[in-house]
């Protein structure tokens, strides 16, 4: 896979789209009215509220180049349904002399969380389970050595 790309779910990609529109209509007009009025309190020099809402403005401005940046490389998820892992998949996975199972989507990078289960495809588990198949056994290095697990399903 090309590195350039951000691998996006759709619904992380509408999440960007929308919080990109909010930010170049509403919040760029909410800080255009802030320049105004610390513009009407005076002296530009030591005016904090002038002050304030520049680096506002500059936080927003840089937002939106971001969040621009991240949508232009962006690439949507298609997930099929099959029985190989790719990104968008549901993978159960269980280590091996162990009876908890654990249940990972495999992610772009972006869109990374481990307190909601998703896993980058880059990251060691995620790429250790990229094109494996349901049955299928791998280890990964972790902090506490080498880890050995097996896939248990794949949705």
């Amino acid at each position: 896979m090309n590195d350039d790309n951000t691998y996006l779910s759709r619904e992380k990609f509408d999440e960007l789209t929308k919080e990109l529109e909010h930010l170049k209509t509403v919040r760029r007009r909410e800080i255009a009215e802030q320049l105004e009025y610390a513009r009407s309190l005076g002296d530009l020099s030591e005016n904090a509220e002038y002050e304030e809402a520049r680096n506002l403005q500059a936080a927003t401005e840089d937002r939106i180049r971001a969040v621009e940046e991240q949508l232009s490389r962006a690439r949507i998820i298609e997930h099929t349904k099959g029985n190989t892992v790719s990104l968008g998949s549901h993978v159960t996975i269980q280590k091996v002399g162990e009876k908890d199972e654990h249940l990972y989507e495999i992610v772009g990078s972006a869109e990374a969380n481990m307190q909601e289960h998703k896993i980058s495809h880059l990251s060691p588990l995620g790429s250790a389970l990229m094109g494996k198949k349901k049955g299928d056994s791998f280890s990964f290095d972790t902090p506490k050595g080498a880890q050995k697990y097996k896939i248990v399903g794949i949705k």
